[in-house]
């Protein structure tokens, strides 16, 4: 018996896991020339980066009420985008073994709010079924091995314009929200008209964090808009202690009475796929696959970048390991922000902090996600920031997406024109959906004009007459 035993130990000894036990062979860490510590230093940082997050998106998605006149309140909304990132980086830490992060992403958010309940008339849970809807359309796509194919049928140009157009989307949603950009009233001609209330406290609240993000994002500094957030929040506490409160009200740029709250679930399930009957079936047919392309072109081009700034693209054959699998969970995370009413959930482009960071796996992905997830405790915090304070990292975000109108080529007609009506459309109709409709439809025509009809692809057939449908019977 002891001379069996001592023979089983020295055999588990051969067959030890190395260094790091579980971590190690499941991460891969040393492999990907990373350490541990490496890699819980770059999760921490891509949190820092796009903690943000946190209160932007609550600050959009409560800014108006449904046409049930019900309003989401900031701290469920809090507690749902934490939650919702935090599975959703989990996941792709895990499963994905990159280290990518996922939250709300701006521009879709706001075109939930804007969108689809202002504009549409739908009540919140209908919002959240067209974002899950949309989700599990991209999870199919990828299953099926259809991600190739609608990449193929999309030009490069268009693609880029779809992700500019959402840019200066969100932008003009925070000049919005700081009172500088006003919609125009009805009747007006103009899509939007400019206060004259530019010397008030909220407009200084507003430029403060502006500028405050635009210098420390051109200084490299790690969460400059979370940074933002915070002074510019701490400076309209000040100016509304000073006026008596007459600034702001309902506890809006006050000192919290705490810190910390149980988190609020009551928005998780509150969606609905009743938008189909609200819309008809081709209205929300054509809203639903304008949100999934955008969604989708967004993903594939940070994933894609993310990959390379962590050396795990195959430059000899461009490819990335893993990568359907990372496109997957980013389809399911879309969906499960519309399930927990957060609003669609994606790759953010600011993991590459983290990654600049020195981190190469999904263990970065997996610290930042249980950091969102403490993160459900701060639900009283995004009561006291004002929008005029979460403003700048819509207007700044919308600016570094506006950057890919860079590698637009505008002196190609065919892809210019296209292109300028996705960008410009889609802000002044406060709809992605109009914005990629004209894109795809104008595209088209000028092709087959021009005597192309076969350069087209016949995706982008189908999706034209779609959206040519869409603006005869579905109404911009």
């Amino acid at each position: 018996m002891p001379s069996d035993r001592a023979s089983n130990v020295g055999s588990m000894s051969t067959t030890s896991p190395p260094a790091g036990g579980f971590l190690e062979r499941h991460f891969k860490i040393t492999e990907r020339g990373s350490t541990v510590r490496t890699e819980v230093i770059a999760g921490i940082v891509t949190f820092a980066t796009m903690a943000y997050i946190l209160f932007v998106n609550p600050s959009v998605l409560h800014s108006l009420s449904d046409s049930a006149g019900v309003t989401l309140p900031l701290s469920a909304l809090l507690t749902v985008t934490a939650l919702a990132a935090a599975i959703g980086t989990i996941a792709m830490g895990i499963f994905g073994n990159v280290p990518f992060a996922i939250a709300a992403g701006l521009g879709l958010n706001a075109f939930v709010a804007f969108g689809l309940v202002g504009a549409r008339g739908l009540t919140w849970p209908e919002a959240m079924g067209v974002i899950v809807v949309e989700g599990l359309i991209i999870a199919v796509l990828v299953i099926v091995g259809l991600r190739e194919k609608i990449l193929i049928a999309f030009p490069d140009g268009l693609r880029r314009a779809i992700g500019a157009g959402i840019g200066a989307f969100i932008a003009i949603i925070g000049l919005h929200d700081a009172g500088i950009v006003l919609s125009a009233s009805e009747g007006d001609s103009r899509v939007s008209v400019i206060t004259g209330d530019l010397v008030s406290w909220h407009t200084a609240v507003f430029v403060v964090g502006l500028i405050i993000a635009g210098v420390l994002i051109a200084r490299g500094v790690r969460g400059a808009l979370l940074i933002s957030i915070i002074a510019s929040t701490i400076f309209a506490i000040i100016v509304n202690k000073a006026s008596g409160g007459t600034e702001w009200s309902g506890g809006v740029a006050d000192i919290p009475t705490s810190v910390f709250a149980t988190p609020d679930f009551g928005l998780v399930g509150q969606f609905s796929f009743n938008f189909v009957n609200v819309l008809g079936f081709g209205t929300a047919f054509a809203i639903v696959i304008a949100v999934m392309l955008s969604d989708f072109f967004d993903t594939m081009g940070t994933a894609v970048a993310l990959g390379r700034k962590a050396g795990l693209v195959d430059e000899s054959t461009g490819t990335m390991p893993r990568l359907r699998r990372i496109l997957l969970i980013d389809g399911l995370a879309a969906a499960l922000g519309g399930a927990t009413s957060s609003s669609s959930n994606t790759t953010y482009i600011e993991s590459a902090s983290g990654i600049g960071e020195g981190g190469r796996t999904g263990l970065t992905s997996v610290t930042t996600g249980i950091l969102f997830a403490f993160a459900m405790l701060l639900a009283p915090i995004a009561g006291v920031i004002p929008s005029e304070a979460t403003a700048p990292a819509l207007v700044v975000v919308g600016a570094l997406m506006l950057g890919q109108m860079a590698k637009i080529d505008w002196d190609d007609i065919g892809i210019a024109l296209p292109a300028l009506l996705t960008i410009l459309i889609m802000p002044a109709t406060y709809s992605i959906t109009n914005g990629v409709g004209f894109g795809i439809v104008s595209y088209v025509v000028i092709a087959v004009l021009r005597g192309n009809p076969k350069g087209v692809h016949p995706l982008l057939y189908g999706c034209a007459a779609l959206f040519t449908w869409y603006f005869i019977y579905g109404a911009i």
